[in-house]
């Protein structure tokens, strides 16, 4: 497998015969290699790979080594830890969660088929979620503080079927899945289509649609945890915190998705994974038909500064890769399109044994002793726990950099003929009773012909060994997540005369209120009970605003400490970065500087710190611009200070219509709970602000 791995690094596996000029000379200098890293370990073969790839960077070639691996696992076998848990227990409870996701999706829709939901996405990833469950996401029960876990909105059901058995939610809740309003009157609790800590206070923490808000939120959360370290406000304890991101492959493709990436990697937050759940299939079809979106992710993480670990292929495969002397199977991989392996996920292994196997003698050979049901399990990477679970352990443990973990899976993963890689699969919220009946077949569930038609969900036994099992899991990791809890203490106000005092009482001097905020910002800087819980956030626009003289007064934070010395170090207002640092300087990126306000905005929840975040911007490019992700604030209860400043229709004027204002205050008020203002005058933007 390894040798394999070598042989198919940089171009097409199909190309490596017809581009071997010498096979025997190539051999040779591959076990060069392998022999360096036998005798003088990893760390020297790297270093000589590394000189390697700068002489033929410099010289005639002006080669770049590739960015994309062979499409297998990255962690080998036997780099795998041992599975520290009950297997086969925790394969019985991800069937049991799939299918009480299933059935509270469908049996709500039987009942009214306007309700929606999703079954396909969670289906897919229900391993994934349990691998972390049962042995990884730490709780806020536990002696180190909890992780935060961002999950993908269309896998709620799942989440929902999770809690159901750790005795979280009743069988009622489950029963008004999407049904909020009518809920309390049943005596029970409504559950929302999607992650939403507004409608479920206590049990969801962060709201990740529309699509793409989760992977940048995740990400400047991550930043802002090591802020609020490196500004001492948190414990050391708190670097252990991990922030996970179980995301889908389609929602790549948002740029709020992508465009923090090398933010991450810059700041090396490795206390960052993301879960990417590669089931190839979007709402319409697939992600990539004509190409491969795991290769593509796997580029543009790399090329971002990530570390990327590929889980492709189940523990099935393993003896496959060891019988396969000559690399047919990762020649035949790179040969097949992501529309083509979607083919493969909806058809049965008499088909795939045709299709795909039978593509070459020596792949045919390797399955020539399975059945075409075992051909039909041969089960990709992110269906097996064993390869999860390994991915995750060298995930932890990883250094220096955020991690992507890129897992292979099918949509509606066990759903067979009603929806297993169908393209509709995704929209598909109900099952017939064949297929319904098959679905119990396949997972091996404790249920009657009768019971799986009637959508019945598989009850949790508290004296039952997987109930027992699960619950101890979770106390042993902490407790459950996703939880939402208020445990921050509330801040002590100065009075309005010591930081607005100019404001309230005229002074003969006239100012704009943008400049009257920044001198009120500026003193309640100094306060030392509320001072260092403030958070100034910009997006490259201080100068503008007039912000400059607190590049000194408090710093802008940098997560390395000023390596250089600025132009302007003579000047009393020089551009000072440390490592203590207040100000959040985002540079051009009004999502950034929103994300970044979020996590500030709602760290009284998340980390049991109560921060004030002001976060000032040119207001026609702020309030507008990033219009979804303020809906997402308000949906995670934000409390925090926007200013929309230089505004107006007049007030830039002179910069173009681009630059004149007078909607912003019009937008902000469709936000239900935020309360929007338009002050005139210094004292009235005092009075807001106490």
């Amino acid at each position: 497998m390894q040798q394999q791995q070598f042989l198919a690094s940089g171009v097409k596996a199909s190309d490596q015969t017809a581009q071997d000029a010498d096979p025997v000379e190539t051999r040779e200098w591959l076990e060069a290699l392998q022999s360096l890293i036998e005798h003088q370990g990893p760390a020297r073969a790297r270093f000589v790979l590394d000189r390697l790839a700068e002489a033929a960077l410099a010289g005639p070639l002006h080669w770049r080594a590739p960015r994309i691996s062979p499409y297998a696992n990255t962690i080998a076998q036997d780099e795998q830890p041992v599975y520290p848990g009950d297997l086969s227990m925790e394969e019985r409870l991800a069937s049991t969660m799939r299918w009480n996701a299933l059935a509270m999706v469908a049996k709500a829709n039987a009942a009214d088929a306007e309700l929606g939901g999703h079954i396909a996405s969670y289906a897919s990833a229900a391993d994934l979620f349990e691998v972390g469950f049962n042995h990884f996401f730490r709780g806020p029960e536990g002696d180190a503080p909890a992780d935060l876990l961002y999950v993908q909105p269309h896998s709620a059901p799942g989440i929902y079927a999770r809690a159901f058995y750790e005795g979280r939610l009743s069988a009622q809740d489950l029963a008004h899945f999407r049904r909020e309003l009518s809920a309390p009157r049943q005596g029970a609790r409504g559950l929302s289509s999607y992650p939403h800590p507004w409608l479920m206070p206590d049990f969801w923490q962060f709201p990740t649609g529309s699509m793409g808000i989760g992977p940048i939120s995740a990400i400047y959360q991550a930043r802002f945890l090591r802020y609020l370290q490196h500004r001492g406000l948190l414990s050391a304890e708190h670097g252990q915190r991990k922030i996970w991101g179980v995301f889908g492959d389609g929602e790549m493709d948002e740029p709020e998705s992508m465009s923090a990436l090398t933010l991450a990697a810059r700041e090396r937050l490795d206390n960052l994974i993301f879960v990417i759940n590669c089931n190839l299939q979007r709402l319409d079809g697939p992600v990539r038909g004509n190409g491969r979106i795991i290769d593509e992710l796997e580029s543009l993480f790399t090329g971002a500064g990530w570390k990327v670990i590929k889980v492709i292929w189940g523990s099935d495969w393993d003896a496959l890769f060891a019988k396969d002397k000559g690399g047919e199977l990762l020649k035949a991989f790179a040969q097949t399109v992501d529309g083509q392996f979607q083919t493969y996920a909806a058809k049965d292994g008499a088909f795939n044994r045709r299709a795909f196997f039978g593509q070459h003698p020596a792949l045919a050979d390797l399955v020539a002793d399975l059945s075409d049901a075992q051909v039909d399990r041969l089960r990709r990477g992110g269906h097996d726990m064993v390869k999860i679970h390994a991915a995750y352990w060298h995930a932890m443990r990883h250094q220096g950099q955020p991690v992507v973990i890129l897992a292979h899976t099918k949509k509606g993963f066990g759903m067979g003929q009603a929806g297993q890689g169908k393209m509709t699969t995704h929209s598909q919220k109900k099952m017939d009773e064949e297929a319904l009946i098959g679905f119990r077949d396949r997972f091996r569930l404790p249920l009657s012909d009768d019971q799986a038609r009637a959508l019945r969900l598989i009850e949790p036994d508290p004296d039952s060994p997987e109930v027992r099992y699960l619950r101890e899991r979770r106390r042993a990791l902490g407790g459950a997540l996703p939880a939402r809890r208020l445990e921050s203490k509330p801040l002590d106000v100065p009075a309005m005369s010591q930081w607005a005092g100019f404001a309230i009482n005229e002074v003969g001097r006239e100012m704009s209120n943008t400049l009257a905020f920044v001198r009120m910002l500026g003193n309640l800087l100094k306060d030392p009970k509320i001072g260092p819980r403030i958070v100034p956030i910009v997006a490259d626009e201080a100068r503008t605003f007039g912000m400059a003289s607190l590049f000194r007064q408090v710093g802008i934070y940098s997560s390395v400490g000023q390596r250089y010395e600025p132009e302007d170090i003579g000047s009393v207002l020089h551009y000072r970065e440390a490592l203590d640092g207040q100000i959040l300087e985002e540079g051009i990126s009004e999502a950034g500087a929103m994300a970044s306000w979020t996590a500030a905005a709602t760290s009284y929840a998340v980390h049991g710190l109560a921060m004030l975040p002001f976060y000032i911007y040119y207001s026609v490019f702020g309030f507008q611009r990033v219009g979804d992700q303020i809906w997402a604030a308000a949906d995670q209860r934000a409390r925090g200070f926007l200013i929309g400043a230089t505004s107006g229709r007049t007030t830039l004027a002179g910069e173009g219509l681009q630059h004149q204002d007078g909607s912003s205050a019009l937008v902000a008020a469709t936000i239900p709970n935020c309360h929007a203002f338009d002050p005139a005058f210094a004292q009235e933007l005092a009075v807001i602000v106490q």
